[in-house]
C-alpha cells in the first residue's frame, strides 16, 4: 500500500528524518487517521507531506515494520509505526498543484484536508512522482 503522512516541517521536517535515518511516527489522535495508520505494513511506501506554510509533498519514506500499539500510551489504543527516509522528491509537489489537477478530486488530501494519515492509490502515487519530476 501507499500512504501520505503529514507533518509540520518546524516540528519534524523531512530533512530531520534523513538525518535521524529512522523515526517512530506517533502522536496521531484522529480516529480515521489512526485507522489508516493501523493498516500500515512493513515495506509500505509513504509520501512525506509538509503542512503549515509549505503545504507540499516533499519526500518518500518507507515503513520499517507493521504499525504497533504506542508503547508510551497505557490505553493501548493509539498505534505508531517506524519509518525511514527513501528519497527527497526532485521538487516539492504543492497542495495547490494537486488541487488544480482534476485527477485528484477524490484524493483525501483534497477532500479531508485535516487528515494526517491517508491512503494513496498507485495511480495517485505515480502522478505525484511525475509532477515532482517536472522541474
Amino acid at each position: 500500500m501507499n500512504w501520505l503522512l503529514k507533518e509540520e516541517p518546524t516540528h519534524y521536517g523531512f530533512d530531520e528524518l534523513v538525518k535521524d535515518k529512522k523515526a517512530v511516527w506517533s502522536g496521531v489522535r484522529n480516529a480515521l487517521a489512526q485507522k489508516h495508520l493501523r493498516a500500515i505494513k512493513k515495506g509500505d511506501r509513504l509520501f512525506y507531506y509538509h503542512t503549515g506554510d509549505e503545504k507540499a509533498v516533499v519526500g518518500v519514506a518507507k515503513a520499517l515494520g507493521d504499525a504497533y500499539p504506542d508503547p508510551d500510551d497505557e490505553s493501548g489504543k493509539p498505534f505508531v509505526v517506524d519509518v525511514a527516509p527513501v528519497t527527497r522528491l526532485p521538487r516539492p509537489v504543492t497542495l495547490a498543484e494537486i488541487k488544480a489537477d482534476g485527477a485528484f478530486q477524490d484524493f483525501p488530501l483534497v477532500r479531508i484536508a485535516r487528515l494526517s494519515v491517508m491512503p494513496v492509490t498507485d495511480t495517485e502515487w505515480t502522478r505525484i512522482e511525475r509532477m515532482a519530476a517536472k522541474l
